[in-house]
Order: C-alpha cells, then structure tokens, then sequence
C-alpha cells in the first residue's frame, strides 16, 4: 500500500544518506577501513569529559537545511576557539556532507589539532559508518532513535563499545525513550522537528538562508525527567548563552553550534557568552 504522507526533511536526507554510504563502500572499501582501524589514534572518554561539570559539546559544521551557511569565518576559527575553551568539554563534527558540507576526512583533520574527544555526527545506518568513525578518529558517535530501531540501536551499541567507542543516543519522544538499550550511557534530546513535513517544518535546505531557527521546539526538554537513571543527559538544538540557565541545572552538557558559528561577532565573542553563562 502506497502512503500519502507528506515527506519530512529526515526522509529526504536519509534517502541521500544511502546514498553517501554506498558511494562510500565503493570509494574505501571496508576490508581496507578495518585496516585503517588499527591505525587509528586511541580514543578519547567522552563519558569522562561529561562528567566534570556542565559544559558544551560544540559543533562543527559548513551549513545546515534548517537555517543555511554558517560564517566561513567561524567555521575556520572553530577548532582552536573549542580547544583553548574552559566550557568546551568536546566536539561535534558533522560529516554528513550533502546537507552539513562535513566528512569523515574533515574531522581526522579536526581531531588532529584538539585534544578533547571528538563526536561523528551524522545519520547512521550501517555498521560501515560506525567502522569509519573509528578509522577517521572518532571517539564517539550519535545513534538516532528516530532512525534505528531497538533492534539496530542495541546492535549498533554493541559494535560502538567493541571498537572502543561511545555512543550519544538521540531522542525525541517516550517511544524512542523506550527504544534505547540498557547499555545507554548518553542520552541527548533533540529539540528539533525532523519528522515535521518539509514544507512546515522550518527547513531552508542547502542553498536557502534564514536569521531564524523554526525547526526548534525546547519544550521537548522537558522529556529529561523521562530518561533512563544514570545516563548523562544532553540537551541538543536550539540553545544560544541565553538560554543556558533554563538547561544547566537538568542536564550535564549542552551541544551546540549555530548560534556559535553563525555568530556575526565572531565564534570567541559567542563562546565568551556561553563562558559566562556557565561560569557565572
């Protein structure tokens, strides 16, 4: 039976990332990224950056199909402004390219000049790109209860903790809540409506620009008291320094990005916002 429901931004950039995936077997086949796994660099705890105190997991990315490019600018300035940061417990990378303009290459090169663990962000779906996120550096990825099913998370997981890894699983509802495995030591909430229709949902795609998110609903932080007892808890999207007090005292870091890299005073004058808001 054929479904008449309207596409949602998720459904048209995983198509791509199937895309992706498959253009990425032929180009680096997986006997040869096995290889590269035992030449990969030792990871780094992201569990044990988390628990220090309340802090930021901030993001790198060229553009985003909810409000366009970020600042060149920025985005260069990035890795160092995030390494020399007191409240910059780690980093994010985007290596979805299509849709965020990142790749696997571009966080080993991220990885290389910081000394904070880094995090895949991207859609995954196959075993290849947990596998690719250790070969190129990672020490982490994100899992999506709104892509993976109870099944493929706990599998996925598996292979995650096997390869040395964590894993950041994403949320955004109870159902996915009760999706995730008992192994879950990271749980984030995504405050952004990926499986709103594209045409309400707020998203510009690659080549639009908005000042404004539209995507972003922060009430759905208030799932936190929802999540599994002693996971640590990140509260992911949406957030700017303003808003941080509404997050600090509920959760154990923030991931953040746009407003950092679209930050028209530059990404030092961002994170000193944030530095005071946590600081302070």
């Amino acid at each position: 039976m054929t479904s008449n429901a309207a596409p949602t931004i998720l459904d048209l950039i995983l198509a791509d990332v199937r895309e992706e995936v498959a253009a990425a077997k032929l180009s680096l086949p997986e006997v040869d990224l096995r290889g590269m796994i035992g030449d990969a660099p030792p990871v780094r705890s992201l569990p044990d950056a988390l628990e220090v105190g309340f802090g930021l997991i901030a993001e790198i990315k060229v553009c985003s199909p909810s409000v366009g490019a970020m600042r060149s600018e920025n985005v260069a300035d990035a890795p160092l402004a995030y390494e020399e940061s007191p409240v910059v417990r780690a980093l994010s990378i985007l290596t979805n390219d299509r849709h965020f303009g990142g790749s696997p290459k571009f966080l080993r090169t991220v990885r290389d000049h910081v000394s904070k663990p880094v995090l895949r962000k991207d859609f995954i779906i196959s075993e290849y790109q947990i596998r690719e996120a250790r070969a190129f550096g990672a020490d982490a990825i994100l899992l999506m209860a709104s892509v993976l099913d109870a099944s493929r998370l706990k599998g996925f997981h598996e292979l995650v903790l096997e390869l040395g890894m964590e894993a950041l699983f994403e949320v955004h509802d109870e159902v996915e809540i009760a999706a995730l495995p008992a192994t879950a030591r990271i749980v984030g909430i995504n405050s952004r409506k990926f499986k709103a229709p594209v045409e309400s949902a707020g998203f510009v795609g690659a080549t639009g620009s908005s000042e404004k998110d539209f995507s972003i609903n922060l009430e759905a932080f208030d799932l936190v008291e929802k999540l599994p007892e002693g996971t640590l808890h990140i509260a992911e999207s949406g957030l700017d320094a303003a808003n941080i007090p509404t997050v600090r005292n509920r959760f154990h870091a923030a991931l953040v990005g746009t407003s950092l890299l679209r930050d028209p005073k530059g990404i030092r004058y961002g994170l000193a916002a944030f530095e005071e808001a946590i600081l302070s």
